[in-house]
């Protein structure tokens, strides 16, 4: 990866950069052991980390998603150049996961889950201020519209996969009927198409309603990292090591690699366009996986893991990718 300051002088602002890093994932390990520890000295029961993930699905994060597409005007989505090199970097990682795995006969709905835990970069709750922090207030709009691509577009994508692959039926009429019924139902595909009309509309969120959104969708990320934590803290799940490897590795090499030739070298993307794509594909996997394995009854030991593990070698390869960047 290119870089404007030379290796030494990089080196020397490593501390710098570190500093604000562990400032932003510490509060995503102090909510993670939270869970953690309430599950282990019995203070939620066995069930808690299914029904605080059904409050997020539900309630919580649909009230962010809508509020987020609300406030977006469509003219700032004009962005094809940027939507294409972090788009790109996320499907193709996205699709060779889904790809090995359904060679490795697992399930769709699973191999789904699991492209996601490859793709699907914490770009809310770590992304957004760790560009704040390393670029300023310019790299919040591409921040933004990265955001939106995962937890709209991938997360979407992901839903109809695990839809389809959870339908029984062997007639292609009767399945995809039965998906799109499932699909109309689901709040986290209603949401954010709801909050893309009404901003395309020009109509604004009414001051109470925007209040509302505000309490609710503010609890999305620390509730499921709490749920994540409370599922860490239960007894005999099975932990993959090799999987979990594999896709902490896709996540935090494979996917910034890609999107960087893909910024600098194919779409030529202006310098800051480009560092905060590469940045923001380079962050750890998001809790959007546990919350789609958790909702649909799917194994998640894999998915905790890499969301854990990848969070924790962040720290490594996130502060060498900004030293590189800057």
């Amino acid at each position: 990866m290119s870089s404007t300051v030379s290796l030494p002088q990089a080196f020397v602002s490593l501390p710098s950069l570190l500093t604000p890093l562990v400032t932003i994932i510490l509060p995503v390990f102090g909510l993670i052991f939270a869970g953690y520890a309430c599950r282990k000295l019995n203070k939620l029961g066995p069930g808690a980390a299914s029904e605080l993930n059904r409050f997020v699905v539900y309630l919580a994060l649909p009230a962010l998603l809508f509020d987020t597409m609300a406030k977006t005007p469509w003219s700032m989505l004009d962005q094809p150049a940027f939507i294409a090199a972090f788009g790109i970097g996320s499907a193709v990682i996205f699709l060779l996961t889904l790809v090995v795995r359904l060679m490795q006969s697992r399930h769709l709905a699973d191999a789904s889950i699991d492209g996601l835990n490859a793709a699907y970069p914490n770009t809310g709750f770590v992304g957004l201020p760790l560009c704040l922090l390393a670029f300023g207030k310019e790299s919040l709009a591409p921040a933004v519209i990265a955001t939106i691509i995962t937890v709209c577009v991938l997360f979407s994508v992901a839903i109809v996969l695990i839809e389809l692959g959870l339908q029984k039926e062997k007639h292609i009429g009767a399945t995809l009927a039965h998906v799109a019924k499932s699909l109309g139902k689901n709040p986290l595909l209603i949401a954010p198409v709801a909050g893309a009309l009404l901003s395309g509309s020009g109509a604004q969120v009414p001051e109470g309603a925007e209040a509302l959104l505000k309490l609710l969708g503010g609890a999305a990320s620390p509730c499921a990292l709490v749920a994540l934590g409370l599922f860490l803290g239960a007894k005999g799940e099975a932990r993959a090591v090799g999987t979990t490897s594999a896709l902490v590795a896709l996540k935090l090499v494979a996917q910034p690699l890609l999107t960087w030739w893909l910024a600098f070298h194919v779409f030529n993307l202006p310098p800051l366009w480009a560092k905060t794509a590469v940045i923001l594909s380079a962050l750890p996997t998001g809790t959007g996986p546990f919350m789609l394995a958790e909702f649909y009854r799917r194994e998640g030991g894999v998915t905790s893991s890499a969301i854990l593990f990848s969070t924790v070698a962040s720290l490594v390869t996130v502060t060498l990718c900004l030293t590189l960047m800057l």
